[in-house]
């Protein structure tokens, strides 16, 4: 095959890709989204604030299961034994079970605790500060295994059927990775083949990176069923099936081991001609991967909620090791880059968990359109908390990179920093990498654009299509391009919000100067714009920042009013019993991280938006294929070449996973 047939079919590879992709997605807005608005230069402060703090009585809720999840917890498991044999022991398992942690999100009605998403993911962050692997055990079971998706497009029989399951401790998967399928789903090699008479389904292939899978009870299992003729063209079909352990054909021919949460549960499953009734299809044919897409709306909330919990658990020990360890007469605390780290692992851990429990408050509260904010919130948080670890381990310097374990065994405080850093450097990568959100986001971002103008653009489009889309454009785009120009005022505004008030009207107009941004590329690009992924990524950094600015300081300001309530409640009832009112003082300490991270974030936002016209994005690209192709090779000379063999004169190793590694799925 000639360099051109390359190019062509990987074109067409990369056209089928974006098809499949852009049928799965939910192309209507039928709820607000602040960050949608945000990306078009308007600023929602209504669908911000007031910020919507949790009630009283769910928080009561919470404290008491999150209290005895923490002695249980503290009690029963050893984080660091665990890392160190890569099992969490089976009287953990039992005791979450019994607790009903495997039934946190299951309805009360089918024997589950019904928690909030506020409540669930307030006990996923408090079990990650603790121990990685344990939250993705949960976590990947309740976010993106079969209770979220049966939750949201099971029927009822599948209801009764597995809901009462997990209430009783049974564990899920979500089977959708292959081996050379990781976001682009369109390549997907497992199928799914009715059956003769109609009554079952048969599955073969194989699934990798499944977290939960070899111990799984049940799992969701993505297939590629039949393609369907749609207006004359073929259309893949992506489905969705639950598969139940023990079914005939399921084999685990390989356990994985990590760098990181090495307790979890993930490996390899393969599917030979598996057998699944009919009734256990979820949702319906060709729904599998718009299924996944928008469990995953709200199932990945819980890393930003894990993430939070563990810049948490590095915030309390880098405040405590700043204070205590002296170097030239004072504590490194108070030098500048100790001091300059601190500041930004509390401003930030303030910024991800106001971001982390607005979106999840509105999934509670419902009527509202969250794809947008919780993939920022994924997004934001995962870099956030890996630089909070990163700067921690620089802060202890050796006793950082130390275990925990051979700190305690010579006398020091075991502080686990070196295990916090390899469990969480996974959040950068699953439920969508960096990168992959980068994208989802851009291209959400642009759905508005894309349905006034992408017919334009499109080179493809019958003229008449063309036609209409110009009137559109000519009546939409001459308005809104001028009030994006326009001042929104003559006068102040966010006057409530204080000292906050300049940095609500810095999201106000920069959210303008963002759409400007955005559409001066559009023009710039054209149908190439999706190519220059590293501008469209700058941008959207540029609105996360800008989301994280506005739920910092709305997050502020209603803590203060509740706090102001609190007082005159304390008052009232101090009159009302004639003794003196206690002389309760408002913190101010909301307000002084929300300061400093706006502060910070401006600085972030400035050089986002330079990186857009001043880069080095072309050249990046020629020197890195020069690379690929060999071209800087001599720059490898003098190492010893890790070919991926491993070591010439060991044995070869089976893949089948030891008796003591297969203890979980037998």
């Amino acid at each position: 095959m000639s360099v051109t047939d390359t190019a062509k079919h990987l074109t067409e590879k990369e056209k089928e890709s974006l098809d499949v992709a852009e049928g799965a997605r939910e192309t209507e807005w039928h709820q607000p989204s602040f960050v949608a608005e945000l990306f078009m230069g308007k600023f929602r402060e209504d669908l911000i604030a007031p910020y919507p703090l949790q009630s009283p009585e769910d928080k009561a809720i919470g404290d008491e299961f999150m209290g005895r999840l923490e002695s249980f917890l503290k009690d029963n498991l050893d984080p660091d034994e665990a890392d160190r044999t890569t099992f969490i022991p089976q009287k953990v398992l039992d005791g979450l079970a019994k607790m009903g942690c495997w039934a946190m999100k299951i309805p009360k009605e089918y024997g589950g605790l019904g928690l909030s998403q506020v409540n669930y993911n307030r006990a996923i962050a408090q079990v990650a500060s603790y121990c990685g692997s344990t939250a993705v055990w949960l976590s990947a079971h309740q976010s993106i295994g079969v209770p979220q998706p049966l939750k949201l497009f099971g029927n009822d029989a599948q209801k009764h059927k597995y809901f009462p399951m997990f209430a009783k401790g049974a564990v899920s998967a979500f089977a959708l990775t292959e081996p050379i399928v990781g976001s682009d789903p369109a390549q997907m090699t497992t199928t799914a083949v009715p059956s003769s008479d109609g009554k079952s389904w048969v599955i073969n292939g194989a699934k990798l990176w499944c977290t939960n899978g070899l111990v799984a009870d049940v799992m969701v299992v993505m297939a590629r069923t039949p393609p369907k003729m749609v207006n004359g063209k073929e259309k893949k079909q992506i489905t969705a099936f639950i598969v139940e352990k023990g079914t005939p054909g399921i084999e685990y021919p390989s356990r994985c081991d990590f760098m990181g949460i090495r307790a979890i549960q993930n490996g390899v499953i393969t599917f030979r001609d598996v057998k699944v009734p009919a009734e256990n299809m979820l949702w319906g044919e060709g729904q599998g991967l718009k299924l996944a897409l928008i469990t995953l709306n709200t199932g990945r909330l819980t890393l930003p909620a894990a993430s939070a919990g563990m810049s948490k658990q590095a915030l309390q020990i880098a405040r405590r090791w700043g204070k205590e360890r002296v170097q030239w007469g004072q504590p490194i605390g108070k030098h500048e880059p100790g001091a300059a780290r601190i500041s930004w692992m509390a401003a930030s851990t303030f910024a991800q968990e106001a971001m982390t429990y607005y979106t999840s408050a509105l999934v509670d509260r419902g009527g509202a359109d969250i794809r947008l904010e919780a993939a920022m919130a994924k997004l934001f948080c995962s870099e956030a908390s890996w630089k909070i670890v990163d700067d921690l381990m620089q802060l202890r310097g050796g006793r950082g990179y130390e275990t925990g374990p051979s700190l305690r065994a010579r006398g020091e405080k075991g502080y686990a920093v070196e295990r916090m850093m390899r469990d969480s450097r996974i959040n950068r990568i699953i439920e969508g990498t960096s990168e992959i959100q980068h994208l989802f986001i851009a291209r959400e971002a642009l759905d508005k654009h894309m349905s006034l103008a992408g017919d334009v653009l499109n080179p493809k489009a019958p003229l008449g299509k063309k036609l209409k889309a110009l009137v559109n454009c000519a009546i939409f785009y001459p308005f809104w391009y001028l009030r994006l120009w326009l001042p929104t005022s003559f006068w102040p505004k966010y006057s409530e919000y204080g000292s906050l008030a300049k940095y609500m009207r810095y999201v106000d107009r920069t959210s303008r100067k963002l759409a400007r941004t955005l559409f001066h590329q559009m023009v710039k690009f054209g149908p190439k714009l999706e190519r220059r992924q590293m501008i469209l990524g700058r941008l959207v950094e540029v609105g996360t920042e800008l989301f994280a600015m506005a739920t910092a300081c709305s997050k502020v300001l209603a803590l203060e009013k509740a706090m102001i309530q609190n007082r005159e409640a304390e008052t009232r009832a101090a009159a009302a019993k004639a003794v003196t009112p206690p002389r309760t003082q408002i913190d101010n300490g909301p307000r002084e991280l929300a300061d400093i991270f706006c502060r910070q974030a401006q600085i972030r936002i400035c050089n986002h938006f330079l990186g857009v016209c001043w880069n080095t994005d072309v050249r990046d690209g020629k020197v890195a294929q020069k690379a690929m192709d060999g071209g800087y090779e001599w720059m490898e000379a003098g190492i010893i070449v890790d070919d991926g063999e491993g070591y010439k004169g060991q044995k070869t190793v089976s893949t089948q996973p030891s008796e003591e590694r297969r203890r979980y799925p037998t």
